[in-house]
């Protein structure tokens, strides 16, 4: 098993606790088990209730056996993408509350062979599920420059997109970029001043949303959320970056992604879900000194109306 203790420790739980509204009897979901410490403390507030939880890395599938005992629990090992499905195999199709603490866990970034940090030199991976096949060095060795540049300006917000998709491609025609370092040694020179590593996590952001399809598997997650959801039942979310927030914050404000909320005939708006916290919940400074992860998180919560 993998000690809880090398995942982060669970970010702003209290806020996720309290936006849950939990039912003892209810059944709930965390789509982002991880380490296990959120779902271990909603099980702390469950008597006949369920709990059922996802996560696609073997890591965190190893973390849930210190629960097999327990009947309310079950552990689902694929990408909560299938939300939906599962719930349904599992005889769960309605829930009370969803939970999701989106990005890539302290466990991930600092296992050095997974590839997601830019302190260790290793195989440029970020696989969340290893068992795939797409990865950051298969991304950076066939893509088209203006794909790179796609993924790193959209992704990574990377200013200079364009020039360090071509520094990239150019360099990859000498020898195959494999590692960490082979990436650093060919950006470093276009990395600004004073703030390479702020500009080394924003390409490592965008390649590892690329690998993953993070934002195509948020984007689907949410859509399923109102299907599932019971009339007044709660979901919570936290994202890290910018492209997530926005996507959270539009289907909460407008049940779609893009573009003005629809409205009926009558001019009432028509969307699944009612935001509870109007500006995102932010961790307070005493988390933050305690625990940096928490930092960037946006928490968002919403209600099935």
């Amino acid at each position: 098993m993998v000690p809880q203790s090398t995942y982060h420790e669970p970010v702003m739980l209290q806020e996720c606790l309290e936006g849950l509204q939990i039912n003892p009897e209810g059944t709930y979901v965390d789509v982002t088990f991880g380490g296990g410490g959120h779902s271990r403390a909603i099980l702390e507030k469950l008597t006949t209730g369920r709990l059922l939880v996802f996560d696609q890395d073997p890591d965190a599938a190893a973390n849930a056996e210190e629960f097999k005992d327990d009947k309310r629990f079950t552990f689902i090992a694929a990408n909560f993408r299938h939300l939906r499905r599962y719930l349904k195999l599992y005889k769960a199709d309605q829930v009370d509350g969803i939970l999701g603490d989106l990005g890539v866990s302290s466990h991930q970034i600092n296992t050095p062979e997974r590839g997601f940090s830019t302190r260790f030199d290793a195989d440029l991976d970020m696989r969340m599920n290893p068992a795939n096949e797409k990865t950051a060095r298969e991304v950076l060795n066939t893509r088209s420059t203006g794909e790179l540049q796609r993924i790193l300006g959209m992704y990574g917000e990377v200013t200079n997109a364009k020039t360090a998709a071509e520094a990239i491609f150019s360099a990859r025609h000498n020898s195959q970029i494999d590692t960490v370092n082979d990436l650093k040694d060919i950006l470093i020179k276009y990395a600004p001043k004073h703030r390479e590593n702020k500009y080394f996590a924003q390409v490592f952001q965008a390649l590892r949303i690329e690998v993953n399809d993070e934002l195509s598997v948020l984007e689907e997650f949410l859509t399923q959320v109102p299907q599932v959801l019971v009339p007044g039942g709660r979901l919570v979310v936290m994202s890290y970056h910018s492209l997530e927030d926005r996507l959270v914050k539009n289907f909460i404000q407008k049940g779609k992604f893009y573009g003005e909320v629809e409205k009926d005939f009558y001019g009432n708006e028509i969307k699944p879900l009612k935001s509870i916290t109007r500006k995102p919940i932010e961790a307070t400074a005493e988390e933050v000194a305690v625990n940096p992860r928490a930092r960037s998180a946006k928490l968002r919560v919403a209600e099935k109306i």
